[in-house]
């Protein structure tokens, strides 16, 4: 399919607006997309525009494409409407979709729907207001189709037939008992391929069902989805009783905004409401202050070890050591932030949980030696490259006041050799032990914090580069005193 342009419908569906033309408009809503009709209508900002679409487009094309809009296009299409028409929209949309768009609604905007919505409608969605944001309750809907254990083949067909518009799926009938609890799900095929229409759907359905809670954390019943292969979840109480379902397409919305909340923590920004576009400057200014103000609070830790190595004796005595600062902290935030991005990404696809902390620390542990080592010997013959080539200097070693280097031939001396070698040794084995230990704090730190019940990728990321900037410090500061003694470079 050819990709639309927005601007191109948008003038499409105005000028059927002002031509007065049904036909075309209805050809519209009826051929394209739903995401892309809405992401056209953004750019509408007429009203009479939308109080003609809802009048003539069929009520449940409207409210598919309603539901796709932003929150403040939703705010400025309900401010036109009158009763009539509103309710005419919540009775043509899924509670959920309206659950939805009514938590980034203002307060009067809310009551006002609570007020003219039919009363069955006004409880479900009370319920599902109630339920914790972010758990299985609060992402469900209740249009399903539910039927007795009892009920024949024959019975369940003309039921759906009956009542299936009006749910959100007809491919999953969901089976209780007479106590309202969950026994068993019957696919649709089942019931259109049964051999007999007079048998039971207890005869015919599927005992081994999956369910989630209503308070089970919408990201692990997301994965739920992926981890049994299914297209729809039931959701019940504890007593068993089905409250409500959860859908695939629901699954994947949750599996986009939990993967873009980690990518927002993991660059130190909180995750943004709307789409970069539609969020005003000064509200992507407001997620960005804050992480910024905690990292550079938590510098304080990395400018203490400065302070303290400043003072030390043997950066006097060998200032060019200064130069390799940078590098080391930068190499040893890289191999934790590999890490530690392969952790974060395994503990929310569940891959693996706290309870494997030793299975993932060995293996890592190994991988870590493997990456240290390489790290280690590139950076050593890497580092007598660049003072040789001058790109770095010792002042210590300059021969009739010019640094010595294999463009003027001074470099040719056993006394370079062994400052410059010595000098590569010191900085290639703190790069092997803090690209090691920056590894193994990177398993340590999210497996830590999961374990706590948080955020992995909130807490851990930014610990990790001010822990390891500060073993960076103070590895260099030993492995360089222990130089100082050995080589005798002062």
């Amino acid at each position: 399919m050819e990709e639309i342009n927005n601007k191109v419908l948008a003038s499409d569906i105005v000028k059927t607006f002002e031509e007065k033309n049904v036909n075309a408009l209805k050809e519209i809503f009826e051929t394209i997309p739903n995401i892309d009709i809405a992401e056209a209508l953004e750019n509408i900002d007429d009203v009479a525009v939308f109080l003609y679409i809802f009048r003539v487009v069929d009520d449940e094309y409207a409210a598919e494409v309603f539901a796709e809009l932003s929150s403040e296009k939703q705010e400025q299409i309900i401010n036109s409407f009158g009763d009539k028409q509103l309710v005419e929209l919540l009775n043509n949309s899924f509670t959920d979709d309206i659950v939805d768009y009514l938590e980034g609604m203002p307060a009067s905007i809310v009551t006002r729907i609570l007020k003219v919505a039919p009363k069955d409608l006004r409880n479900d969605i009370n319920r599902l207001l109630n339920y914790k944001d972010g758990t299985a309750g609060s992402v469900m809907t209740t249009e399903y189709i539910e039927m007795k254990s009892t009920t024949t083949v024959k019975e369940a067909i003309a039921h759906i037939r009956k009542t299936g518009r009006d749910a959100e799926t007809i491919y999953t009938i969901f089976v209780r008992d007479n106590t309202r609890t969950m026994v068993g799900t019957v696919d649709l095929d089942d019931l259109i391929f049964a051999n007999d229409d007079d048998i039971t759907l207890e005869e015919i359905m599927n005992r081994d069902f999956v369910t989630c809670y209503v308070n089970d954390d919408q990201e692990t019943v997301a994965n739920m989805f992926q981890r049994y292969d299914l297209t729809v979840m039931a959701v019940v109480n504890k007593e068993g009783k089905i409250c409500g379902i959860i859908t695939i397409d629901d699954a994947v919305d949750i599996l986009v905004e939990e993967a873009n909340e980690d990518v927002a923590a993991l660059s130190h920004v909180a995750p943004l409401e709307d789409t970069y576009l539609d969020t005003p400057f000064y509200k992507t200014a407001l997620k960005c202050i804050p992480w910024i103000i905690v990292l550079l609070v938590l510098g304080t830790f990395t400018t203490m070890a400065l302070d303290k190595i400043e003072k030390t004796a043997v950066f006097e005595l060998i200032p060019v050591l200064i130069c390799f600062i940078p590098t080391l902290m930068d190499t040893g935030g890289n191999t934790g932030g590999q890490t530690i991005a392969l952790m974060i990404r395994g503990l929310a696809t569940k891959e693996f949980t706290p309870k494997d902390f030793f299975k993932v620390i060995s293996k890592e542990m190994l991988t870590a030696l493997m990456v240290s080592s390489v790290i280690a010997l590139f950076s050593f013959f890497w580092f007598t490259i660049e003072q040789y080539t001058g790109i770095v200097t010792n002042e210590k070693l300059f021969i009739d006041g010019a640094a010595a280097t294999i463009w003027n031939g001074k470099c040719w001396t056993t006394g370079f050799a062994t400052t410059s070698l010595a000098v590569s040794a010191t900085v290639a084995l703190t790069l092997f032990v803090s690209s090691f230990l920056a590894k193994v704090v990177a398993v340590i730190l999210p497996l830590s914090v999961s374990a706590l019940k948080k955020d992995p990728a909130i807490i851990a990321e930014p610990l990790l580069t001010s822990i390891i900037d500060v073993i960076s410090l103070v590895v260099y500061l030993l492995i360089a005193m222990a130089a100082l003694q050995i080589f005798h470079l002062a």
